[in-house]
Order: structure tokens, then sequence, then C-alpha cells
């Protein structure tokens, strides 16, 4: 049930986290507006918070696995969002980080 938690907390994270700059780049770059500024403000304060939630301690495991976990969130946000479409090594890229995702955060310690 842990990692369940755990990857459901990435999952949020990074929908606060790339909704968030999202949000900032189309008040500012698509001239939005603030209300879109600050609803993005409001969102990247979410993910910080979703963050603390992990149940990992190790502040710094936390982001870089969660590093991962953004680049492919990225991607997929891009399709769904944007209209982006990745390339094979997108998606290599992608694949790689998630495997990363799980090596640094459920691999076996001793």
């Amino acid at each position: 049930m842990t990692v369940a938690r755990s990857l459901l907390l990435f999952l949020i994270a990074a929908l606060a986290e790339i909704g968030g700059a999202w949000l900032v780049w189309q008040g500012v770059r698509e001239q939005r507006g603030l209300l879109w500024v600050g609803a993005g403000v409001i969102a990247l304060g979410l993910y910080g918070f979703v963050a603390t939630l992990q149940p990992d301690p190790h502040f710094g495991r936390i982001l870089a696995a969660y590093g991962g976990v953004f680049v492919a969130g990225s991607l997929v946000w891009g399709v769904v969002v944007d209209g982006f479409r990745p390339d094979r090594w997108d998606v290599v890229g992608a694949a790689v980080c998630l495997v990363g995702v799980l090596v640094i955060m459920y691999g076996p310690r001793g």
C-alpha cells in the first residue's frame, strides 16, 4: 500500500506542478492575465505541500525521484493539453526517467 500511495502522491504532485507552470505560462506568454498566473502560483504551492506527504523522509530522494515523474508527466501534459507529439527519443527518455524513479524510490535498501 505504501508504494501505491507514494505513486499516487507523485501523480498529484505532477498535476499540481505541471498544471501550475502551464497556468503561469498561459497568463504571461499567452496574455490571459493575472488570474491565470495567480491560479498557477497556488497550484505550484500545492505541489510543494503534496511532496511533503511522501512516506520517505529524505527531501533529496523525493525531489530526485520526482524529477523523473516531472519529465514523463510534462510530455503527457503536452500531448493531452497542447497537442504535442513526442518522437521516439522523447518516449525513450521518459521511460529511462521513470525507471530511475523506481530505482531511487523503491530499490531495496539494507
